[in-house]
């Protein structure tokens, strides 16, 4: 080559080798697939002649073993121009290490074998890396992917069709990928694998068409159909990109005629020639022979990688800020992990926790997790079931045969406006207490009060026993114990609530970073954030100190209630009582009801005191019309 040419093409491979290395470092040590980085992709049934077309883009002849069931992994080859490598030199790169280590071809071959065999009959989607360095091959990387199988013999043999199959796809659906579809030269209507192509880039936009082995049709192309066949006698679309060539072939067992890269050349001024003597167009020379081919290639992987070089750059950019983001999280969490701080570091995670319940409480916008009535029913409901709780009734009334009829009277009967709405914090709140008064509201004495239920209550005593007396007995042992088990709901109800709002607590906290709402807030939230997130620990005292606050805010709770329950059950005549209001018209109609003024309460106060002894002078009236004895 010119001394000009020479130094551009080292200057292309050594932008080759950063940008390689770069996506090698990325996908593979840092595990980060999604990088803008393009690369060729190679298709093609097997024995198409995909294999002598990378041997003649590398300049040399090799074969790669990979037993009886072909390959079965990709095998990315990393072509690089190097005027005094000879003989070329060939590498592998090291799963373990991830370095270039360099073999002798043929142990390079042992080693791609090797490779393959150990996948037995599975696939794989992780690549082999092998890179050659030749004078005669062209600066590009290429990724040859297992061919397509047209038939199996057995089962076993369709299913590892199906899987490589699936692998391909998989390459071909990426669009950074431009596919190199090799078919023979051939009826353009009957190419298969470039069907595939159609279906993954159906304006073809990304893909190369090679008809390989148009030596076999010299004969039959003519002045008159040699442009129609170039051009796929319409079955190809103008804008796919093509190209016709002939690759070096001999004889089975033979050895080549000639060096090989002489037989190339032969082999594409022989195409070139054959389609000039048959007429063929100016405007379709420049899609025959490989060494058109090879200077497209060139042209293409140039354009790619530097359309490349910005949107890399730009990732590359964003890892940096992001590891340097990890940095310093770690360096911070380091700091407040020393075990002389840890006591008050999670001390402080827990203050930071529990400030932001509030927060999480008055409601934020785009918070997660969320969920509406029916699943959070159905998740109570089975966590229960896990636990084999039985303490207190999980349905309000015997008249539900389960869970799934009261889910629907609760959306279909009562209507509940945010049935379906997936919220948390204190939007779902707001829902529960809805959802546990319409529970309390079937809160009754579900059995028939029976004859001999009252004479037992009656009894016989040293001292009066009246009728008063046997209500108080009948309704503590019937209603008592149905309403405490009711009220243990209500709790569980609450305390299963708020534990299922530590992970939307956390959320908050983490979240609230470089945004703008950041301001309102304690600055310390983040950072206590990824300390809890982070540090497995922290995240387990905090979480477990939160769940014991809620049971123990569950005990006050049901502490509390059964002391009013006892109390109202000793002596129920104290806790009767008429109406607050008295409402006009329909009593669902809320609203015109206001809050009463100070004057309108001092009013209604003498009122309500009149009316408790009302109600209980009516009910002295009532039983001492019961008879004693029986008549």
């Amino acid at each position: 080559f010119p001394p000009v040419r020479a130094a551009a093409m080292s200057k292309k491979a050594d932008l080759l080798d950063v940008l390689s290395e770069v996506k090698t470092r990325v996908q593979d040590k840092l595990g980060i697939v999604d990088f803008p980085m393009p690369q060729f992709i190679l298709i093609g049934k097997q024995s198409v002649g995909k294999s002598r077309l990378i041997e003649t883009l590398a300049g040399e002849t090799f074969n790669f073993i990979s037993g009886t069931l072909g390959s079965r992994r990709p095998t990315v080859l990393e072509f690089r121009h190097v005027d005094n490598a000879d003989p070329s030199r060939w590498f592998v790169r090291d799963p373990q290490s991830n370095q270039w280590m360099e073999h002798p071809i043929a142990q390079v071959m042992k080693l791609v074998g090797q490779r393959h065999e150990e996948l037995g009959d599975s696939v794989s989607r992780s690549p082999i890396y092998v890179r050659i360095e030749s004078s005669g091959c062209v600066d590009m990387q290429i990724v040859d992917l297992p061919g397509f199988r047209d038939f199996a013999l057995n089962a076993e043999r369709q299913k590892l069709g199906d899987e490589i199959d699936e692998l391909d796809m998989e390459f071909m659906r990426d669009s950074r990928n431009v596919i190199l579809c090799v078919e023979q030269a051939g009826d353009a209507a009957t190419m298969a694998s470039l069907a595939r192509c159609r279906n993954l880039d159906p304006k073809f936009e990304r893909t190369v068409l090679i008809r390989n082995k148009l030596d076999k049709y010299y004969k039959d192309l003519t002045p008159d159909n040699v442009n129609k066949w170039v051009d796929g006698f319409g079955d190809l679309p103008e804008n796919l990109v093509r190209f016709a060539l002939t690759l070096p072939f001999w004889q089975d067992g033979e050895a080549p005629p000639k060096p090989f890269r002489e037989l190339t050349k032969d082999m594409d001024e022989e195409d070139r020639r054959q389609m000039q003597r048959r007429g063929l167009s100016e405007k379709y020379m420049s899609t025959i022979g490989f060494s058109n081919f090879a200077s497209f290639m060139e042209t293409k992987i140039e354009s790619m990688f530097g359309e490349a070089i910005g949107p890399v750059l730009a990732n590359l950019k964003e890892l940096k800020e992001s590891a340097e983001s990890e940095e310093q999280s770690l360096s911070v969490e380091l700091q407040d992990t020393d075990p002389k701080r840890i006591v008050s570091t999670v001390r402080d995670c827990g203050v930071s926790f529990a400030m932001a319940l509030t927060h999480v409480m008055e409601g934020v916008l785009e918070l997660k997790p969320v969920m509406n009535l029916e699943d959070e029913l159905r998740e109570f409901h089975d966590h229960h079931r896990a636990l084999g709780s039985n303490h207190f009734s999980t349905l309000p009334s015997g008249d539900f045969v389960g869970l799934g009829e009261y889910i629907d009277y609760l959306r279909d009967e009562m209507q509940l406006a945010t049935f379906d709405v997936e919220v948390n914090g204190g939007a779902q709140f707001r829902r529960l207490m809805s959802e546990v008064e319409i529970f309390l509201r079937f809160s009754e004495i579900a059995v028939e009060t029976k004859k001999k239920d009252v004479i037992q209550a009656r009894g016989v005593s040293m001292t009066t026993l009246t009728w008063r007396d046997v209500v108080v007995k009948l309704l503590s042992n019937e209603a008592h114990l149905p309403l405490q088990r009711r009220l243990a709901y209500v709790g569980e109800r609450i305390r299963w609530f708020f534990e299922r709002q530590k992970e939307a607590i956390l959320n908050f906290m983490l979240t609230l970073e470089g945004t703008p709402a950041a301001n309102m807030f304690s600055p310390l939230f983040p950072r206590h954030a990824r300390l809890i997130q982070q540090n497995e620990m922290i995240k387990h005292l905090v979480f477990q100190t939160y769940d014991m606050a809620c049971q123990r805010q569950l005990k006050q709770f049901l502490d509390l209630f059964d002391n009013i329950l006892t109390s109202t059950f000793s002596n129920p005549w104290v806790f009767l009582k008429g109406a607050t209001t008295e409402s006009e018209g329909d009593v669902e109609d809320l609203k015109d009801d206001v809050l009463p003024s100070f004057e309108d309460t001092k009013m209604r106060i003498p009122k309500e005191i009149e009316s408790r002894c009302s109600t209980e002078g009516q009910l002295c009236k009532w039983l001492p019309g019961i008879p004693p004895e029986a008549n």
